[in-house]
């Protein structure tokens, strides 16, 4: 029992976190069933090209117009109730999408089920804070992100062979209707596990927080405006090809892949990530952060070029390896927004944070469908050049000392 308890205390598994985890695999596994394959069910039910871009693009500005109300909501309401209303939020999508197969019933429902990580990360991240000590929120952090690749890479294995079996249009409904199972069970659980940590301090949250991003924006730490800088021009190198990746694989190469092997490829990705999480938040935890986030920003910036001189499955795993190690210091970077926010703003600059990220990141996957319209090529590598500047930026700018001007 000792060494449960050790392991448990190194990995920060308290009651609380336990709870948040649970409602990661359910909710996530059912999505990403079929999220993963959605471009592909656009094509199949005649939404075209511009479907697929305006699903990604949608996807980015959900999440960045969702964020802030998200933790608005976690300060005013609480954790608890706040991931109750994300939770149905998300139902409600995957129920449209069941019941109407249209292409426009999925751009439609893609208002409520796309940005529910984006919504109820404030959340996560103020559980997280709340329940950890300074010392371990990022080894909390990498713990929330390794567990949340569980489900990224058996989704889309489960998703894959539902479509290889039944065809696109009956496999992603499938894929929905077990999503809505699981979301359903992972919201008992979270109501009965997770603790909102109530005191004076968030009761003064409560009553101080504000529907006013200008005003935040004005407290938000110049170090903290540096790090948003260059996270802004790494996610335009990774959304301008992201709804396209999947079109890539399975269409545009030499020798296309199935739905099945894609989904292989996805497990490539999220075991490679999974490896590097507990290894690197450990030594983040003890160390600089600043080093960990810049080799993200350098796998981030690869990924398309490797994408580029692949053209069969072999070759694709060592494209998907590389996408893995993307993940590297991620956990690091969002432990360093809630280091370098404010100590009475954490979830409310957390969410105002990535509302003017994915704010600006959604042109690009706007974007992302003209770029690949005038050739696949001219997409990967406009993406290529947006991560080299963003990790220069972060190389000569960024800084993880908290207040550093």
């Amino acid at each position: 029992m000792s060494r449960i308890r050790k392991t448990s205390a190194f990995l920060g598994l308290k009651k609380s976190i336990l709870g948040l985890l649970s409602m990661v695999i359910l909710v996530g596994l059912g999505e990403k069933m079929a999220e993963r394959f959605l471009p592909m069910y656009l094509l199949a039910l005649g939404g075209g090209l511009w479907s697929v871009g305006l699903l990604n693009g949608l996807d980015n500005l959900l999440s960045a117009l969702y964020s802030f109300p998200g933790g608005y909501l976690v300060e005013k309401v609480g954790t608890k109730k706040s991931l109750l209303i994300f939770n149905i939020l998300a139902m409600t999508g995957f129920i449209i999408v069941i019941i109407i197969p249209e292409w426009q019933a999925v751009i439609a429902a893609s208002f409520l089920f796309l940005s529910w990580t984006a919504i109820s990360l404030p959340a996560t991240v103020t559980i997280i804070s709340d329940v950890l000590p300074k010392n371990k929120r990022t080894m909390g952090m990498s713990v929330h992100s390794l567990v949340r690749r569980i489900p990224m890479f058996l989704g889309p294995l489960i998703g894959g062979a539902f479509i290889t079996a039944l065809g696109i249009k009956t496999g992603i409904k499938i894929g929905f209707s077990v999503a809505l199972i699981l979301a359903l069970v992972a919201t008992v659980l979270q109501q009965i596990m997770i603790t909102d940590h109530k005191n004076d301090k968030t009761e003064s949250l409560k009553n101080s927080a504000t529907k006013n991003p200008l005003k935040l924006w004005k407290e938000m730490p110049v170090s903290l405006k540096r790090l948003l800088v260059s996270d802004i021009l790494v996610r335009f190198c990774e959304q301008i090809p992201y709804a396209f990746v999947v079109v890539w694989c399975m269409q545009t190469i030499t020798n296309p892949v199935s739905a099945f092997e894609f989904g292989i490829l996805t497990t490539v990705e999220m075991v490679t990530a999974m490896v590097v999480y507990i290894p690197v938040a450990y030594f983040a935890d003890n160390t600089e952060k600043k080093p960990f986030v810049l080799m993200t920003f350098v796998f981030f910036t690869f990924f398309p070029l490797a994408l580029l001189f692949t053209n069969s499955f072999t070759m694709l795993i060592l494209a998907f390896f590389l996408r893995g190690l993307k993940e590297f210091g991620e956990p690091t970077r969002k432990t360093l927004i809630m280091e370098l926010a404010p100590e009475n703003r954490k979830a409310s600059m957390f969410g105002l944070y990535y509302l003017v990220r994915d704010s600006v990141v959604s042109v690009s996957a706007f974007s992302g469908a003209f770029l690949w319209m005038i050739s696949p090529t001219v997409n990967l590598l406009t993406a290529f050049g947006f991560g080299v500047a963003g990790t220069l930026w972060f190389a000569f700018f960024g800084t993880d000392k908290h207040g550093e001007e």
